[in-house]
């Protein structure tokens, strides 16, 4: 074998240390990312905007991957936990989904049953109702006709508050109203709330919401002294002179 022979074999040898060097160099960068980014687990961002207290549906959300030690402890990883909750805060889309971030549903308590009404989208919530708020119910009602004692009385229109301290426990979509019999215009638009109330309360709302002119929410302020004695719940104009 001459020196040329020999200088080949060297650089071959020489060439196959070195990407067997490289090679080892590759493995190691990989251990050592893939030590630092870990396994990756299913987490959840918001499809779209979801706005304050609405109720969180399975739609509201897509599935991402992240690794798990880049994950916040408080990140939703199973949407079983959203049943049920509302958002706390307006949500935006491409957020990812923290438990801190939804609140459970007002719940009822005992002897209570939920009752849904409409209420007009403007008169009646303005958007500032929102689940576990409390609110005062009115109702107006428009003149009646009588005769005989107190008939005078009874032909003003009035208004009454109807329900005192009522605990909002879920506030609906906006949806359009249709037209009432012999109107050709839309009736608005309207809201429905969902209350929890005694039966007593149920029914009241009830009656008002089949026979009032209009039904209106007046929102509580937390802590306040709700308590309206009952010569202060029927008013007519009359009542002012």
């Amino acid at each position: 074998m001459n020196s040329r022979q020999r200088r080949g074999i060297m650089l071959l040898l020489l060439s196959v240390v070195c990407a067997f060097a490289a090679f080892i160099g590759v493995l190691s960068v990989i251990n050592d990312v893939d030590s630092k980014v870990g396994p990756e687990v299913t987490a959840y961002e918001l499809a779209a905007d979801v706005p304050a207290y609405r109720a969180l549906e399975a739609g509201d959300f897509k599935q991402v991957s992240l690794p798990k030690r880049w994950l916040p402890s408080t990140a939703v990883t199973n949407l079983d936990e959203v049943t049920g909750k509302i958002a706390v805060n307006p949500l935006k889309a491409g957020s990812l989904l923290q438990s801190d971030m939804i609140a459970d549903r007002p719940a009822l308590k005992p002897g209570q049953q939920e009752i849904a009404i409409m209420i007009d989208a403007v008169t009646g919530v303005a958007g500032k109702i929102t689940p576990g708020a409390t609110v005062n119910i009115y109702a107006t009602f428009a003149s009646a006709t009588g005769k005989g004692e107190g008939a005078e009385s009874a032909a003003q229109p009035r208004s009454k508050v109807i329900v005192t301290n009522a605990k909002v426990i879920d506030v609906g979509k906006l949806t359009p109203l249709a037209p009432k019999q012999g109107e050709s215009q839309s009736g608005g638009s309207a809201v429905p709330i969902t209350f929890a109330l005694e039966t007593l309360d149920a029914q009241r709302i009830a009656y008002a919401e089949s026979f009032a002119s209009h039904v209106r929410l007046a929102l509580v302020a937390p802590g306040s002294d709700t308590t309206i004695p009952p010569n202060q719940r029927d008013y007519t104009l009359n009542g002012d002179k």
